[in-house]
């Protein structure tokens, strides 16, 4: 399921003070669900980095709540740092991760700004996505004059805040003010070189980034750099959008680096920015033998990696997703330089523990013996959507084994794609398996509701009627992925590897269990509902879809037993 997650990286105004700086994240962690990553404080900027993901609507309460309580502590008429700054809360950056646009970051950053400024009385000025204007996309454009020149823009046309904007006062002497905004997320990333030359790791690093190298009389490197009529450097720009990057070497390795930020993972994905750096490297006689990520990664920059190198070999990319991230990992040397786990390096593995402890995470053993205790769930829904996880299953098998059979090189996209489909309804009917069991536990909770009055009465209904209502909506989407499965099992038996028609057959049964299963469920739970015509709609479309389910599998299975005899 594709969760939704942001990440905020708020910077405070106070990098000395322990007190202070643990008050403010211990604000932020006071919203549940929140997750705070990293505290990066500075001395000599007097400053506090601060990264925290969860859900959007989290994220923005925990920054809230951070803004809060950094206005209260920190008092920026005191404040002196090396680094520019213009408020107690610095900037607050919101940064999508998984299931969330940039756009849709740009819009709650423009919400949270409003309501910082609303309920705390502190001026908001929008930047990057957020912005407002295309100046003030850029930081510097909005934090100009930094705190020191607050009192000539706020108030005045054109220079003013965007979110509560006011003449300079004793209240903004004392906060400052504010930059919210949204950008995507930067990948830091070393790549390592079988050399200790930092001038040839530069001249690769100059190759690559966005920003190039300057032009050169007679374009020899040590010709005299060629300026523009108004004197400026004329740069001719490298291969990679998105990028800063420069060489160095590594007393700790004995190596050099190509050292790169990608600040535009869209335009310039981490794989791609890999490939160019090897091409640029071999021009000159030198290997990338790895590559250090420093700080974490969203899980889709390595998921697009993997599924990008194995299209290279002309590979199956419908796996699992454990073996994509280990093709990415190899495939890019991540590991060269230390152990690679990607449950320390990847945002939304650092959100969710390993092992959510649902029946999905239980061994079959397990899962088994936990059916057969006396508890009435798992029951079975749950069985139901494990057989049609089974079923897509084995589908996905077939596709994969087709993918790489002997003489079908030509044909390993065609399989790629069905294994692909094949994964999205493993992992949906994955879901569904605790899924219908936490629909049971619904109707328990809500059985349980007082009932001693009127008033207790009526709720505990109303909540038994929901809970019911949801219990029989959610075997029904089983059967809906359920019957999806066939069209992949169908296909896996004409056309895929005749050696695995069994296996295609044994899908089709399968399939066709899950949707019948779990129409019973559907039966039985709409029996309970108040509401007889929707609960009457709801058994009709299960019919409707266990009667396509049994024509289905004769289908596949006229197919496969064709095949085999």
């Amino acid at each position: 399921m594709n969760t939704r997650i942001i990440e905020c990286v708020p910077n405070f105004s106070e990098g000395r003070d322990k007190n202070v700086i643990k008050s403010i994240t211990d604000a932020i962690e006071t919203v549940e669900g929140v997750k705070l990553l990293d505290v990066d404080p500075g001395e000599a900027t007097n400053r506090t980095v601060v990264t925290f993901v969860g859900s959007p609507e989290d994220v923005v309460e925990a920054a809230f709540r951070g803004v809060k309580r950094a206005a209260e502590l920190i008092d920026m008429s005191r404040h002196h740092g090396a680094h520019p700054r213009m408020g107690a809360t610095d900037v607050l950056p919101l940064i999508p991760v998984s299931g969330i646009t940039l756009e849709e970051c740009a819009e709650l950053a423009r919400e949270l700004g409003r309501r910082i400024a609303d309920e705390l009385d502190i001026p908001l000025y929008a930047y990057e996505a957020a912005a407002f204007t295309p100046e003030r996309k850029n930081l510097a454009v909005c934090r100009k004059g930094e705190y020191e020149g607050l009192s000539e823009r706020l108030g005045h046309d054109g220079q003013g805040a965007d979110f509560g904007d006011r003449p300079f006062d004793q209240k903004v002497a004392r906060t400052g003010a504010t930059a919210v905004g949204a950008r995507d997320f930067l990948i830091a990333v070393n790549f390592n070189l079988n050399t200790t030359s930092t001038r040839r790791a530069n001249a690769i690093a100059f190759d690559v980034r966005e920003k190039g190298r300057p032009k050169r009389e007679g374009g020899k490197p040590n010709g005299k750099p060629i300026k523009d009529e108004n004197g400026n450097v004329i740069m001719l720009p490298g291969t990679l959008k998105g990028t800063k990057a420069i060489g160095w070497y590594i007393d700790e390795y004995g190596i050099a680096q190509v050292s790169m930020n990608i600040t535009d993972i869209a335009a310039t994905p981490l794989h791609v920015a890999f490939d160019e750096v090897c091409r640029a490297a071999a021009v000159r006689g030198i290997r990338v033998t790895g590559t250090e990520i420093v700080g974490l990664v969203p899980k889709r920059t390595l998921i697009d990696a993997g599924r990008y190198f194995l299209h290279k070999q002309q590979r199956s990319s419908g796996i699992a997703e454990s073996e994509i991230l280990r093709m990415a990992v190899k495939s890019m040397g991540l590991d060269e330089l230390a152990p690679f786990n990607p449950r320390e390096k990847v945002v939304e593995y650092m959100i969710e523990p390993e092992g959510k402890g649902g029946l999905v995470d239980m061994t079959c053993a397990a899962f088994a013996r936990e059916t057969a205790s006396e508890s009435p769930a798992p029951g079975g829904g749950s069985i139901s959507a494990y057989m049609g996880a089974l079923a897509a299953a084995l589908g996905t098998m077939v596709a994969n084994l087709s993918a790489h059979k002997a003489g079908w090189d030509d044909r390993w996209e065609e399989f790629s794609n069905y294994a692909d489909g094949g994964q999205l309804l493993l992992d949906h009917l994955l879901h569904l398996v605790d899924e219908d069991t936490a629909a049971f536990n619904r109707i328990m909770a809500a059985l349980q509701l007082p009932k001693s009055t009127p008033e207790e009465k009526a709720a505990r209904e109303d909540a038994l009627e929901e809970a019911t209502l949801y219990a029989t909506q959610v075997p029904l989407r089983t059967m809906e992925a359920a019957l999806d499965v066939f069209p992949l099992v169908k296909a896996m038996a004409e056309i895929g590897n005749p050696a695995s028609v069994s296996d295609a057959g044994v899908g089709a049964l399968a399939a066709r269990s899950a949707v019948l299963g779990a129409e019973l469920n559907v039966r039985i739970n709409a029996a309970g509902l108040r509401d007889r015509s929707r609960a009457a709609a709801l058994v009709a479309q299960a019919r409707e879809i266990a009667a396509k389910a049994v024509r289905d599998e004769a289908e596949v299975l006229a197919i496969v037993n064709k095949v085999i005899e």
